[in-house]
């Protein structure tokens, strides 16, 4: 059969629902999303359920969460049936019941005429020969009516060696050990992935299937499927793996992979998660790294997918995703700070306040995560109270005792205090101070000013910190280090 490029471009993305969402499933729905967009074509979300037994509850809400977080809309799915019927399997069973029957009466199907022992002991006996093991090999002389109580089997008819073009990939080819007589109707009645999603495709009219290297070893057995039913073949976009920090192997579960809507709750953007799943895999062919989701579909190129195994970044994520916190406009950033401070500390918080605090965090935020972490955590409290600390804490690493520090945290709260109200931000805080912290030694002066402040080895500097706190709350700070001294 061959490829026909004149239709108007669908693309598919045909998860099973057992409940986890890999981030190279999701680079696949991406990747399929953007072509169909690309293309003012279709995208499709069909639910792949013919394995019960791996189904997880409420996985099909779970995918559909997490395409639409990602604000990748599909046009038919679970929830919008399409010219062709449903896009759950399991609720188009008569359908494949309806081609399993034209490959019967073509001779082309049998029903499978052995148990399970029977052909665990031809396994067995091609294992001990060192050959490998081949249904077709066992092939009944005598095809018997098939009552849908065993498989059914589809009998490949012609065994040549299949060559087939990847737009990814090139010309590929594989030879007659690829080719088997596979089962398609299971004897539940499910069909399996092999033959459903072949029918489905052809039915809903799909153009383009993007999906992972795993399955180039099966393509021959699917070709052979395609032309027993005489359906052209669609275009094959094979995707590269997404490999883990050492390059050896794919990213899993147990490499600390997760489900993508944990990324979610960790605090990433969508359209930063989107950014960075396009270019794990793909390359613009350009310097540009930071793409918006209009702009990827603009630019996006089936071509310009990589074959080589992709690098899970993490790095590079949070890099991208720092960078789109930033186009956030500042009223809804503040909204966003406001509840995180609010559900995480209980404090109530002006806008004024978080508003000069805001450019602080925002250096320290690389997702939203991070902020509530160092909430939680206690790292920035001293922006809401006041530190306890233990006096020895204020003395600077050179320093030998304590009268020179109580003298630098008195010269700093005098020259703080004749600072106006009007005048008070951290450039006229730093200029009051700076000559005298030059004089006698910069690290002398300004760590117990900045610990007295805060009451931390690592936070932003004091000039910021007495510019947020107010100056109220400053010179009651140095007060107080200077009575503990």
């Amino acid at each position: 059969m061959s490829e026909n490029n004149d239709k108007k471009i669908v693309t598919r993305f045909a998860p099973s629902p057992t409940g986890f969402m890999h981030i190279g499933t999701m680079r696949t729905a991406l990747f399929a999303y953007l072509w169909a967009r690309k293309n003012n074509g279709t995208f499709i979300l069909r639910i792949e359920d013919t394995d019960k037994e791996r189904e997880v509850a409420g996985a099909i809400e779970h995918i559909q969460e997490s395409l639409k977080w990602l604000g990748l809309e599909w046009d038919f799915g679970p929830d919008k049936n399409g010219p062709f019927g449903s896009c759950i399997q399991s609720q188009r069973l008569s359908i494949y019941k309806e081609y399993a029957d034209k490959l019967v009466q073509k001779g082309l199907a049998y029903g499978d005429p052995y148990t399970k022992e029977e052909t665990e002991a031809f396994r067995a006996q091609a294992d001990a020969e060192k050959r490998p093991f081949l249904f077709r090999n066992h092939r009944p002389e005598k095809f018997e009516n098939w009552d849908g109580t065993r498989p059914l089997r589809l009998k490949v008819s012609e065994i040549k060696r299949y060559k087939w073009h990847d737009v990814v990939r090139g010309d590929l080819e594989a030879g007659e050990e690829a080719l088997d007589d596979f089962v398609i109707i299971k004897s539940d009645g499910f069909p399996t992935y092999n033959f459903a999603h072949i029918i489905d495709d052809h039915l809903m009219g799909v153009t383009h299937i993007m999906r992972g290297d795993e399955f180039i070893s099966s393509t021959p057995k699917f070709l052979s499927l395609y032309d027993a039913l005489e359906i052209p073949y669609p275009i094959f976009a094979t995707l590269p793996p997404i490999l883990r920090d050492d390059k050896t192997k794919k990213l899993s579960k147990r490499d600390g992979a997760k489900d993508i809507l944990d990324y979610r709750e960790d605090g990433f953007l969508p359209q930063a998660m989107i950014n960075f799943l396009a270019l794990t895999g793909w390359n613009p062919g350009t310097p540009q790294e930071f793409f918006t989701k209009e702009e990827l579909i603009k630019t996006f190129e089936l071509t310009k997918i990589q074959k080589a195994g992709a690098l899970f970044n993490e790095t590079k994520l949070l890099w991208l995703n720092h960078e789109h916190i930033k186009l956030i406009p500042k009223d809804k950033l503040l909204e966003i700070f406001k509840g995180i401070i609010t559900s995480y500390n209980g404090t109530v918080i002006s806008d004024e306040a978080l508003g000069k605090m805001m450019p602080v965090l925002l250096e320290r935020v690389q997702k939203f995560g991070d902020l509530k972490e160092m909430l939680s955590n206690g790292e920035i409290e001293y922006f809401f109270a006041k530190p306890t600390y233990k006096k020895e804490g204020l003395v600077w690493k050179d320093e030998s005792g304590f009268e020179n520090t109580k003298q630098y945290l008195t010269k700093a709260l005098n020259a703080f205090e004749k600072i106006a109200l009007n005048d008070w931000n951290a450039e006229a805080l730093k200029n009051s101070i700076w000559d005298y912290a030059t004089e006698k030694g910069r690290g002398a002066v300004l760590w117990p000013i900045r610990y007295a402040l805060t009451g931390k080895e690592k936070s932003p500097d004091s000039f910021i910190v007495g510019s947020i706190i107010g100056k109220i709350e400053t010179v009651e700070r140095l007060k107080y280090a200077i009575s503990l001294l």
